[in-house]
Order: structure tokens, then C-alpha cells, then sequence
């Protein structure tokens, strides 16, 4: 299909955006870690009293776990970056709609701590969020006294008190369902176990939900098996502070590897974040890295291809594809399959991006293989209404010949409204379209 075809029919992916060529020079200071903040403001909003959270930078995602808390009957005010929570009125209502937006983490989060909360519920959201899977909650949830009213998606209706208990769940599934229960179990009488039922994945999330629960006063313990969490604890107000976020970071240090030199502040090297191992992976490449406590430089060097195992990672698989794509050699990322549901087949997403640019990817069915070129070239991509994959294309510039026409533009909301400014602040030249 021609530009010219795709721009007159595809109209729900407006506004585009135009990636020129650049070479990164400067630095960032990256937003706070959407991840952290989730979860820093549902256990706020658990805590029944007055906390704050901050910096807080308000992401679509981050709105949509805002609307939920107030529509639980918390009250919240933002200012300088500042959010203020008062759950004092938490769980007084019931018979709510909880719209979460696109927020797959808000939708799988709260499920569990509504229904702790005896509260009858119906789960709305948007995009692709109805069609992703929630058939962990609707298979164990009637299990533990809740009542689940779904065709397959949403709408959800819940019913009914969660009981404490002994919860079977595969570790190979999203992290978030685990987080789901952990944010909930502690509020019941009873104590409970999480039991894995297969290895775990993704477990850099479920070990940031436990830290940041453990600053709200409420304890975790790890086994063998999974996870036992003591009943009748109570969430205890204090004000979070937020970690700078290790996601987004990676789209900027991924371009420095490629090209020029880029610097990242914000960063904390201790964080809970598995996503902080970017900065080890493209050193891995050969990119030059230098770490302090709250920071990463990057400067580009020769690349080369390596192999990366994306289960504990896989928010990175399209950073650091890209990264692959201009690395000698070949590059094998493996054990990614759980990317195929996000919001888009993002695996699927990240190889017609790269292969659109002249690139050489080939989907696995739980990875990508990708052989690296030298330059890409000019075309036009599809964003996929995906935030990453939109962002992803953008870092592509750093080593292109021409120009780069993406769609959706505007799905950088949903986690990085400010994306186009800090990259633009380092060299970059993203223009959003106003294609009507």
C-alpha cells in the first residue's frame, strides 16, 4: 500500500509524526517510573489516611489509576509534581464502573483490591484493553468468594469478598496479576500463599511492588514456592518517593549506543526496576558506559550482536531491537512470546518497524532474530497505537538515511507525554503532523 493510501483511509492513527536524522548529543532527565508511581499510589490510596508520592508525571496510564482510586472514594490533588492522596473515604462506595483507560497494570492491579474490599465493581477500559487477558482473575477469584460476570474481556462485573487463602498462579504470565494479589492479600483476616505452578518471569515488577508496599508498612515473604503474605496488615500513610524510570531511559541510551553521545540523570543504579539492566545490555553491544549512582552516559561504539533473554525484561524488547539492528552480526532475543498481548503484537510490531526501514528482522515464535545493517533508511511505519513501538521508531533516526513518517503519534501519552521535548532537547527532530 502506498503513503498516499495509508495517509486517506487510516484516520484513526493521527496525528503522524516525522523522525529527520540526528545524531544525540546532550541530556535527558527522565520522568518518574510510571511503574512505581502505579503502585506508589494505589498502596497511598489503601493507606485509609493523607500520603504523598512524588515526582509524579501525569501519563495517561498514571490518569487512569488516579480516576480509579477517586472513584473508590479517595481524594487527590496535584501540584509541582507533587500528588497528594486521601484515602480516608476509601471503599465506602460501591456499585462503581472503574474505567482504567488502556492501563493493562491499572486493570489487573485493582481487580484484587476491589474485590478485598467487598466492593461490587464493574471494569470498563479502551483500545485493546477489553481483549487483553484477565482469565487468571476469572479462573481463581471464584475460588476465594468472588463472583466474576465476563464474556472473555470486559466489561468485568465483580461480586463478593476475596477469602484468604492459597492462590495457584503460572509464573509465565503477566507479572501484574501477581501484583494484583499482592497489593490485596494483606488486607484480609486470613493469611495467604501464592503458589508458581512454573518459573517466574518478569520478577524485577513483582520485587518493585514489594519494595514499595514494605514503605508502606506492609511485609512480603518469599519462598520457595512463591510468596506468603500475613493477613490483617494495615498500609500506613508516608510520602513515596518515586524512582526515575529505567523504561524510557532505555530509548535514549539506545540511541547514544547508536550514535553521538547521550547522558541520562535520574536514574537510581540500586532500583527495584528490572528494566535498570539496559544500561549492562548495551555495554554488552560495545557501547561505551559510565555509571554513577544516578546516572548513565553512553557514547557510541562498533556493535555487535548478542543474545538476550527478554523474560525478565520484556518492556525493552523494542529498544533494544533497534540497538540490534545497527549491531554486526546477528542478535536473538528469546523467551519474549508474552509481548504478542501487549498492546499490539508488539514482537509482530517491532519487526515490520525495523524490516520497513530496510532493516533485517524475522519473527520467532518467542523472540526475534535480527541481523544488523549498517544504516536504515527512509519509509513509512505503522506506531501500532503503541507508545513503545512509536518512541522505538524515533530512536531508529540515529542511524538513518531520510526521514522516518510514523502513525499515532500521540500514543506516547499513554507513558511518556513529554517524549517528543527531551528528545528533541538532545539533537532529535520529531515533528507531529497535522494531517486532518
Amino acid at each position: 500500500m502506498s503513503t498516499d493510501n495509508v495517509l486517506s483511509t487510516d484516520k484513526s492513527s493521527k496525528p503522524h509524526v516525522k523522525y529527520k536524522p540526528f545524531t544525540p548529543c546532550g541530556t535527558v532527565n527522565i520522568p518518574p517510573s510510571k511503574s512505581d508511581v502505579h503502585r506508589a499510589i494505589i498502596c497511598a490510596a489503601l493507606t485509609g489516611g493523607k500520603c504523598t508520592v512524588a515526582p509524579v508525571a501525569l501519563s495517561n496510564d498514571i490518569r487512569a489509576t488516579i480516576g480509579v482510586i477517586e472513584a473508590m472514594g479517595a481524594k487527590t490533588h496535584i501540584e509541582n509534581g507533587v500528588l497528594i492522596i486521601d484515602g480516608t473515604e476509601i471503599f465506602e462506595k460501591d456499585n462503581l464502573t472503574l474505567d482504567c483507560g488502556e492501563s493493562g497494570s491499572a486493570l489487573r492491579f485493582f481487580i484484587p483490591v476491589v474485590a478485598a474490599g467487598g466492593i461490587n465493581a464493574t471494569f470498563v477500559g479502551h483500545g485493546l484493553l477489553p481483549q487483553r487477558p484477565i482469565g487468571i482473575f476469572t479462573e481463581a477469584l471464584p475460588k476465594a468468594g468472588v463472583k466474576c460476570q465476563t464474556e472473555g474481556g470486559l466489561p468485568l462485573t465483580i461480586s463478593g469478598r476475596l477469602q484468604s487463602g492459597k492462590f495457584e498462579i503460572p509464573g509465565n504470565v503477566s507479572s501484574q496479576f501477581i501484583t494484583g494479589l499482592l497489593l490485596a492479600l494483606p488486607m484480609l483476616d486470613g493469611d495467604s500463599d501464592i503458589v508458581l505452578t512454573s518459573p517466574i518471569e518478569s520478577v524485577g515488577y513483582i520485587n518493585m511492588t514489594i519494595y514499595t508496599m514494605s514503605k508502606f508498612g506492609v511485609e512480603i515473604e518469599t519462598t520457595d514456592y512463591g510468596w506468603h503474605i500475613k493477613g490483617n496488615q494495615k498500609y500506613i500513610p508516608c510520602d513515596y518517593k518515586t524512582d526515575g524510570d529505567w523504561s524510557q531511559a532505555a530509548f535514549f541510551l539506545v540511541a547514544g549506543a547508536i550514535s553521538g553521545s547521550v547522558t541520562v540523570n535520574g536514574v537510581n543504579r540500586d532500583s527495584a526496576q528490572g528494566d535498570k539492566k539496559i544500561a549492562e545490555l548495551v555495554a554488552q553491544f560495545g557501547a561505551y558506559v559510565e555509571q554513577t549512582d544516578t546516572s548513565v552516559k553512553v557514547r557510541a561504539q562498533k556493535l555487535h550482536g548478542i543474545t538476550i533473554d527478554a523474560s525478565q525484561i520484556p518492556d525493552l524488547v523494542p529498544a533494544l531491537s533497534v540497538c540490534a539492528a545497527f549491531a554486526e552480526g546477528k542478535t536473538r532475543i528469546i523467551n519474549a512470546e508474552r509481548l504478542r498481548i501487549k498492546e499490539c503484537d508488539r514482537l509482530k510490531a517491532t519487526a515490520d518497524l525495523i524490516n520497513a526501514l530496510g532493516g533485517k528482522v524475522t519473527e520467532l515464535e518467542d523472540g526475534l532474530e535480527i541481523e544488523g545493517v549498517s544504516r536504515l533508511k527512509s519509509g513509512f511505519v505503522q506506531g501500532c497505537n503503541d507508545h513503545r513501538i512509536v518512541m522505538s521508531a524515533g530512536v531508529c533516526a540515529a542511524g538513518l538515511d531520510g526521514e522516518i513518517e510514523c502513525t499515532y503519534a500521540l500514543s506516547i501519552n499513554k507513558s511518556y507525554p513529554d517524549f517528543y521535548i527531551d528528545y528533541n532537547s538532545i539533537g532529535g527532530k520529531a515533528d507531529v503532523l497535522d494531517i486532518r
